[in-house]
């Protein structure tokens, strides 16, 4: 059985054409000093027989810090990862404007080989950007995501 996560993608019309969606940059070592497709949606993983749309809801306020927007939550689809993970993603218009980003941390033995366990955060910024420069700071895995959300988007207008 693949490992299920749930997850939400805001996005905005920040003027006619321009598509900006709402990504989160993955907290750790291993992420610190990348950015390009080091981004994510704010996403988490949930149990069989829950609710995917309240795992996502419940994931983006651990990873952000505080609720998702109350919006017309969308299912997105249904994406498988290359790791085989497959990430449910519900997609809402909204002008999502946090004061701060405070995301749960995790416990990481680091350096590796070290002994010493210290607590990293999730997630360790989270913004806007153009759906065009959003492509190249999303991991490779989700931009079948991306591309979803652009149909719907065009699909609407």
């Amino acid at each position: 059985m693949p490992v299920t996560s749930a997850g939400i993608l805001l996005y905005r019309q920040a003027a006619p054409g321009l598509l900006e969606v709402w990504i989160a940059h993955m907290g750790g070592p291993f992420w610190s000093r990348k950015d390009t497709h080091a981004w994510s949606v704010p996403k988490g993983e949930y149990s069989v027989g829950e609710d995917p749309l309240a795992a996502a809801l419940r994931e983006f306020a651990e990873e952000m810090g505080t609720p998702a927007p109350d919006a017309d939550y969308r299912l997105l689809g249904e994406f498988k990862q290359p790791s085989g993970k497959l990430i449910t993603v519900f997609a809402a218009e909204h002008d999502f404007q946090p004061e701060r980003i405070v995301s749960n941390t995790f416990p990481l033995e680091w350096p590796k080989g070290s002994g010493r366990i210290q607590q990293y955060p999730e997630v360790d910024d989270a913004r806007w950007f153009p759906e065009p420069e959003a492509r190249s700071k999303l991991v490779k895995g989700q931009l079948p995501v991306l591309d979803a959300l652009v149909q719907l988007v065009r699909a609407e207008s």
